[in-house]
């Protein structure tokens, strides 16, 4: 194991303090770094909370921002954090009109965020609640709430946020957090292992010219193991299961995310991304928002994710509205 290291136990803890020191724009609350929040909540506006395990930067933590979200309780590296860290965050960022969460569907999440709405609601604080499954390798179709949440859980936070900000009520943006969900599927490839601090070697192995389809970004098992392919033909077979799900329609629009799970240079993404817009514009399909980079990792893995949102006036709209995070700039268009 190669990393820039103190003592493996601190990993978390020590790269909080390094982003706290450098975007005074976030903060933590209760006294427990883990306890991620905005430090300039706003009255009125509903209260957006997000959680999960470290070592997939930027998600989770690096949503909470202006026009995304407002706090998150971050776990240990590829662990839920604590009910008690997702109800602190809830009081601190509710500011009168009620709390949505928005998390992966892994089971600590799923127990731990509806233990923190349970204290919340103790509280008087109105608690919704949207659970990302993406992950379109994890589960068949009819059993979609079986999946994972992964990268496309992006598109929900963005959908979220811009209706939070433009001041719509705890029932709207949680409305229109749960369109953008049903209308997102993500598929990804993974190339090679992780290695988690604590635990000092790979997660998995997987030979130099293999990849893996569908692989989880904490190393789930995925839909098949084979030989590495041409970039095109990685794209084919990936798309291929998402223009399965989704009808996208001749003159629709869709927003795209190429997501690099850690290890993968920008260059590579774009060559996949460009054979995703070959795809859709064979379809006649108009791509009217394309994000590309690192939106959810998997430490240092190598491989990548491709996410789509099937557009309509609703979310094209909040996809343009503008917002500004620690970790992402977008500027309305």
């Amino acid at each position: 194991m190669k990393k820039f290291l103190n003592d493996p136990a601190d990993f978390v803890d020590e790269m909080l303090e390094g982003i706290y020191a450098a975007h005074p724009d976030v903060t933590y609350t209760n006294g427990d770094k883990r306890c991620y929040v905005t430090a300039h909540p706003k009255k009125g506006k509903v209260g957006i909370a997000t959680g999960g395990g470290s070592g997939h930067l930027p998600l989770f933590l690096g949503y909470v921002g202006d026009g995304m979200l407002d706090g998150c309780a971050v776990g240990g590296v590829f662990q839920s954090p604590s009910s008690d860290q997702m109800y602190e965050v809830t009081r601190y960022i509710d500011q009168g009109a009620g709390v949505l969460y928005i998390y992966g569907n892994y089971t600590g999440d799923i127990i731990n965020f509806d233990m923190a709405a349970e204290m919340a609601d103790v509280d008087g604080i109105r608690v919704r609640s949207v659970v990302g499954n993406d992950d379109a390798a994890s589960s068949i179709v009819g059993e979609e709430h079986k999946r994972r949440g992964v990268a496309g859980i992006f598109f929900v936070y963005k959908a979220a946020g811009a209706a939070a900000a433009e001041g719509l009520d705890l029932d709207e943006v949680a409305r229109l957090a749960d369109k953008a969900r049903l209308n997102t599927r993500t598929i990804g490839v993974a190339l090679s292992s992780c290695v988690v601090p604590e635990v000092g070697h790979a997660t998995f192995s997987i030979g130099d010219d293999e990849m893996e389809i569908g692989m989880g970004i904490h190393g789930e098992p995925g839909i098949s193991r084979k030989k590495l392919a041409p970039a095109d033909a990685v794209v084919d077979e990936m798309m291929e299961r998402i223009f399965k799900e989704q009808d996208y329609g001749a003159g629709g629009e869709v927003a795209v995310l190429v997501n690099g799970l850690g290890g993968t240079p920008r260059e590579e993404l774009y060559i996949l991304y460009r054979r995703v817009a070959q795809l859709f514009a064979g379809r006649d399909v108009k791509v009217r928002h394309v994000w590309i980079g690192e939106f959810a990792t998997a430490m240092e893995m190598a491989g990548a994710s491709i996410s789509v949102l099937k557009l309509d006036g609703e979310l094209a709209r909040l996809m343009a509205a503008p917002a500004r995070t620690p970790f992402f700039t977008h500027v309305e268009r």
